[in-house]
C-alpha cells in the first residue's frame, strides 16, 4: 500500500478565520474543550495565576522580590535593588532572553504562547470559563447572540460584561503593583480620585485596556498584534516539535457511515466492524479503480470546533495556532470512540510523522544553545562583579590643580554615590598606593541613605613629591567600617616635572 502523502496547498494562508472576504469581523465560538490536556493546563494556569498575582507581595530582605517602575527608574529584581547605572545588565539579561525564546521556539515551537503567555491564560482560563458558565457552550452562545433582547439574554449579557469588568479591575490592580507596588496601589485605592489623579487615570486606562483586550479583542491579540506568532514561522523547521496533524496516518480522511438500526441492536461489534469497513473502502464507480483505504481522520471536525483561533490545524503549521492543545483532546476522544490509536494529533515534528523520528538537538538548536551559554556566562561575571555601592568620582570641568602650603597639590572632584541597598553607610575613603593623601569634602561628609544617590564635591591633596607626573591614575578605595564597598579610578593633576 502506497504511503499516503500531504499536499500542502497554503491556500488558507491567504486569510485568516476571524477576517471574512470584506474584512469584517468573525466572532469565534470555540467549543468547551475537556480531556487530559487541557487539565493539565488548567492546573497549571492555577498555579501561574496564583504566582502572577501573589509576586508583588513578596520581599527579600524588606525589598521587593520585582518592581519595575519605569517611570521612577527604580528596578527590583530577586530582591536586588537595580537604578538606572545597571542599564548594561538588564540589556544583556534581556539578550539572554531573547536568545532563550528563539531556543526554546527552534525546539518547541509557541509552546509558551499556550501553557504561560499571560493572554492566553486569561482568556481561556478566566474570561472563557467565565463565559462558558453564564452563557453555555458554542451552540447555546450562538442562539443567545441571534436572540431578540429579551429578559434571559439582558441578564446573562451584564452578568458576564459585570464580571469581564472586575476581572479587568483586578488585572489592572496587580499590573500596577507591579510598577509602583502594592502600598501606592493601596493609598490610591483608598484615598480621593483627586489626591492621586495620575495613579486613578492609570488604574482605569489599564482597567479599559484589559477589558478590551479580552472583551473584544481576544485571539486577535495573538493572531494578527503578537509578533512572536511570525517570529515562530522563521525560527521552526521540520524538526520543531509543535501540534501536530499526523497526515500519514490521518490522510485520506473521509467519513464514516452510520451502522443500520438492526446492525447495532444486538451486535455492537458487529456495528463498529460494519462502520470501519464503510469508512475504509471506497471504489471508483466509472473505471473501476482499484479500492482505496481511508485514513483515521474521520473529517469530523472537532479539532476545528474546538480550536480558539478557529484555524483547521490538518492544514499544517499556522502562526495562528498558539499550540493550546484543545484539537488534541478532541480528536483523542473521538478516536476512542471509532476504536482507533489516540494522538493522531499531537505533540510531534514533520519529521517525526514522516519518519518516525525526532531530532531535539539540530544544528541549528546547538548553534542557539552554545549562545545561550555564553550569554549566561556573561551574565553571571557582571552580576558578581556587581557592587552594593557604586561610585562616580570625576574631576571638577574647567579646573586646573591647586598648590598649597607645605609643598602640596589639590585637585578639586564632583562624586556620585549610588546606594544599591537598604542599609545606610558611613564612607571611608582611602587611597591604597598614596597614605600620606588627604581628603576634604566641601561641606559635610556624605551619608548614603538606602537606594539614593548622593552628590557632592571634595578635594583630594597630595604631597608635590610624590605627584611624579603631569596627569597620574589615582587609585581610590570606598570602605564603610570594615567592609570595602567599592574600588575606582581617577586622574590627578599636577605641574610639569
Amino acid at each position: 500500500m502506497q504511503t499516503p502523502t500531504f499536499t500542502d496547498t497554503e491556500t488558507y494562508r491567504d486569510t485568516i478565520s476571524t477576517v471574512d472576504s470584506e474584512g469584517k469581523r468573525v466572532w469565534i465560538y470555540p467549543k468547551k474543550p475537556k480531556g487530559p490536556w487541557t487539565n493539565a493546563r488548567t492546573y497549571v494556569s492555577w498555579v501561574l495565576l496564583l504566582v502572577l498575582f501573589g509576586l508583588p507581595f513578596v520581599k527579600i530582605d524588606g525589598n521587593p522580590f520585582i518592581r519595575l517602575d519605569i517611570l521612577g527608574r527604580d528596578f527590583y529584581l530577586f530582591g536586588m535593588h537595580f537604578a538606572p547605572q545597571d542599564f548594561h545588565l538588564f540589556v544583556v539579561a534581556m539578550l539572554t532572553l531573547v536568545v532563550f525564546i528563539a531556543l526554546f521556539t527552534v525546539v518547541f515551537g509557541r509552546l509558551f504562547c499556550g501553557w504561560v503567555c499571560p493572554q492566553t491564560i486569561f482568556m481561556e482560563m478566566v474570561f472563557r470559563k467565565i463565559e462558558y458558565w453564564i452563557e453555555g457552550d458554542a451552540s447555546a452562545q450562538r442562539r443567545l447572540n441571534k436572540a431578540p433582547w429579551n429578559a434571559e439574554k439582558i441578564r446573562k449579557r451584564v452578568l458576564k460584561q459585570t464580571l469581564f469588568v472586575l476581572v479587568s479591575v483586578f488585572i489592572a490592580h496587580t499590573f500596577l503593583s507591579y510598577l509602583i507596588g502594592p502600598e501606592r496601589v493601596f493609598d490610591v485605592i483608598t484615598s480621593s480620585p483627586m489626591k492621586n489623579l495620575g495613579g486613578f487615570s492609570a488604574m482605569v486606562g489599564f482597567t479599559g485596556a484589559f477589558y478590551f483586550v479580552f472583551a473584544r479583542l481576544r485571539e486577535q491579540v495573538c493572531t494578527t498584534i503578537c509578533p512572536y506568532g511570525r517570529l515562530q514561522g522563521v525560527l521552526t523547521d521540520d524538526d520543531t516539535i509543535l501540534v501536530t496533524y499526523d497526515f500519514v496516518r490521518g490522510e485520506p480522511r473521509g467519513k464514516m457511515k452510520r451502522a443500520s438500526k438492526r446492525q447495532t441492536k444486538n451486535n455492537p461489534v458487529a456495528a463498529t466492524q460494519a462502520m470501519v469497513a464503510d469508512a475504509d473502502v471506497a471504489i471508483a464507480a466509472e473505471n473501476e479503480a482499484p479500492m482505496k483505504v481511508l485514513g483515521d481522520c474521520i473529517d469530523c471536525s472537532l479539532c476545528v470546533q474546538v480550536c480558539p483561533t478557529g484555524i483547521d490545524i490538518r492544514d499544517g503549521v499556522q502562526l495562528e495556532c498558539v499550540n493550546c492543545t484543545a484539537c488534541m483532546d478532541a480528536c483523542d476522544e473521538v478516536m476512542l470512540k471509532i476504536n482507533r490509536p489516540t494522538r493522531l494529533i499531537r505533540y510531534d515534528s514533520h519529521n517525526g510523522v514522516i519518519n518516525q523520528e525526532r531530532k531535539i538537538f539540530t544544528p541549528r538548536a546547538i548553534a542557539y544553545s552554545i549562545a545561550l551559554l555564553v550569554l549566561i556566562v556573561v551574565n553571571v561575571i557582571l552580576f558578581s562583579g556587581r557592587t552594593d555601592v557604586e561610585a562616580v568620582i570625576l574631576r571638577t570641568p574647567g579646573k586646573l590643580f591647586y598648590e598649597l602650603e607645605g609643598d602640596r597639590i589639590s585637585n578639586l572632584y564632583n562624586y556620585q554615590f549610588f546606594n544599591k541597598t537598604s542599609e545606610t553607610y558611613q564612607l571611608d575613603i582611602r587611597f591604597p598606593d598614596y597614605p600620606e593623601a588627604e581628603l576634604q569634602y566641601v561641606g559635610d561628609a556624605p551619608e548614603l541613605q538606602p537606594d539614593v544617590m548622593t552628590e557632592g564635591a571634595f578635594f583630594i591633596i597630595l604631597p608635590e613629591a610624590q605627584v611624579v607626573d603631569r596627569k597620574q591614575e589615582l587609585k581610590m578605595e570606598i570602605w564603610s567600617g570594615d567592609e570595602l564597598l567599592e574600588t575606582t579610578t581617577t586622574n590627578f593633576l599636577g605641574p610639569i616635572k
